[in-house]
């Protein structure tokens, strides 16, 4: 039977089947939207191609957290157009829903597709270029977007399809797996969007309201992990806490873990980034009394300071997060505890700053992201006077990091001569693998190990960032 007639980009119709390509930038939310995009592009009858230089199509689905990210966006249209000048680029994720008009008149793009109409992506390139359905498509026509929704750009050509985010229910979820442990350790986003609105933040305003994943649909995408092999799964989510609250019946984030320990064999669950008043007694006890659950919280932060909390709109004090993390401490002594952090917020003094840097050191963390204040257009924070000189802020963050990296090694000697159960990820240079603890901590071990697997290993040095061990036998 022959294929499907699909659209060829410059024009063509013809019973060749389009190439495509998606590459992800930012967070494992994006990332996730991406691997959905990849699955549904193949059910609309387009092949995967092995990089962007090969594509007839590529989607760059974007990131805008800061300024830097809407810098490597349009750095990656310009090296797509410079390698493969004939291939049609397709623009997506929150830059699209940030600033569509801006990224449309960048030479090369030919549509903008903004987070609100995302889940229709696969559809738009499926067509021709009247509009029609591609003869022997199994969608019936009538459930196809109308195509006037679709905006043009007269100075640039390109077509817009962009929309009242908050008005957007979709939630794309689809496993994510690592590029250098595929075949491990797999993502699962359970949750999108979010509620707060801190004052630096854009996110709200390009994935909109908080939305989640319903139970039974995370039950059974976990149970197809475990069907399949994977051992590890870590559930993500933008505002991940937040899970179940827009759900009807309600419901709250420790009632998703306990069904996904009670209702699948996983063997190990870890929890992405969940905010300080999320991190509550009955999700500590549980995660620290459960074998199943790693023993890892990453809990942001942002800064020490009160009165800067206070202006970033967060929704904690201090001394409300120290406790927080002292509970966890207490629960799981030998548990990571990471966060974000972030410097030269609006107005930040030096007193500001020396209040986190105290934070920091006094608090038992780690790890730490360290991020420098990026001004976003249209949130509150970009209107604030008193923005810090980058070079103040590009030192707070050196002395930071430095602090940090210190905590890091204490933490990482503290195990010297103990043993660490570690699931394998892959294989360097031919000779060691890779692997991960419990804990969060990066191992390396002698000798080739099959990915996917427990090992229990002896931790002999600490070796430029890693830890260094062997397989213990016994």
């Amino acid at each position: 039977m022959p294929q499907p007639g699909r659209y060829r980009p410059g024009g063509a119709y013809n019973s060749t089947v389009s190439s495509f390509y998606v590459e992800n930038f930012g967070c494992r939310a994006t990332q996730a939207d991406g691997a959905v995009l990849e699955q549904q592009l193949q059910a609309h009858g387009l092949e995967r191609a092995g990089g962007p230089a090969q594509a007839e199509i590529v989607v760059l689905n974007t990131c805008t957290v800061t300024a830097a990210a809407d810098q490597d966006a349009r750095a990656a249209i310009r090296r797509i157009r410079r390698a493969n000048p004939e291939c049609q680029i397709l623009v997506t994720g929150c830059y699209a829903q940030r600033s569509p008009q801006e990224i449309a008149l960048l030479p090369g793009v030919r549509w903008v597709v903004g987070n609100s109409h995302k889940h229709l992506i696969a559809e738009l390139l499926s067509r021709d270029p009247a509009g029609r359905a591609p003869e022997n498509n199994q969608t019936d026509a009538q459930n196809f977007f109308p195509l006037s929704q679709l905006s043009q750009l007269e100075s640039s050509g390109a077509s817009l399809l962009v929309g009242d985010i908050f008005a957007h229910t979709q939630l794309m979820a689809a496993p994510v797996f690592d590029g250098l442990s595929e075949r491990t350790r797999p993502n699962l986003k359970v949750q999108d969007g979010c509620n707060n609105r801190c004052s630096f933040c854009v996110i709200p305003y390009v994935r909109g309201r908080s939305r989640s994943l319903p139970l039974q649909e995370i039950v059974g995408q976990v149970n197809h992990l475990v069907t399949s092999g994977y051992r590890e799964v870590v559930v993500s989510g933008i505002n991940l806490g937040r899970w179940g609250r827009d759900l009807r019946p309600q419901m709250r984030f420790p009632a998703l873990v306990r069904r996904i320990l009670e209702s699948t064999a996983l063997e190990r669950l870890r929890l992405s980034s969940i905010e300080p008043m999320d991190w509550s007694d009955e999700l500590i006890a549980l995660a620290a009394t459960s074998p199943r659950i790693a023993k890892h919280a990453h809990v942001p932060m942002q800064s020490g300071s009160d009165r800067v909390l206070r202006k970033m709109y967060r929704k904690y004090r201090p001394w409300h997060y120290a406790q927080r993390l002292q509970k966890i401490r207490e629960a799981m002594p030998t548990a990571a505890i990471g966060a974000d952090v972030m410097v030269g917020f609006p107005g930040e003094t030096e007193a500001d700053f020396e209040q986190t840097l105290a934070r920091v050191e006094e608090l038992p963390f780690t790890y730490l992201h360290v991020f420098t204040y990026s001004a976003r257009p249209g949130t509150p924070a970009a209107l604030l006077p008193d923005q810090v000189p980058p070079h103040t802020a590009h030192e707070r963050n050196r002395v930071l990091r430095e602090t940090a990296a210190k905590k890091k090694l204490a933490f990482q000697r503290s195990f010297l001569g103990q043993r660490l159960q570690a699931i394998t990820l892959n294989v360097y240079d031919g000779k060691d693998t890779e692997a991960l603890t419990d804990n969060y901590l990066k191992l390396r071990l002698a000798g080739r190990h099959r990915p996917n697997q427990w090992l229990t290993a002896r931790i002999e040095k600490v070796s430029d960032g890693e830890l260094m061990g062997t397989v213990d036998a016994a």
